[in-house]
């Protein structure tokens, strides 16, 4: 529905979920979420 690869989506926020602050979950909410890997690059 939000163009997102369910397992990719699902694996990345279980594997992030642990240390993201409570005040921004809404980041990995679908309509949110960016892999790591786009953040990272934009980091850069």
């Amino acid at each position: 529905m939000n163009g997102l690869d369910p397992q990719a989506y699902l694996a990345d926020v279980f594997d992030r979920i642990h240390d993201h602050k409570i005040n921004r979950l809404d980041e990995l909410l679908p309509w949110n979420w960016s892999p790591i890997a786009t953040i990272t690059a934009e980091a850069a």
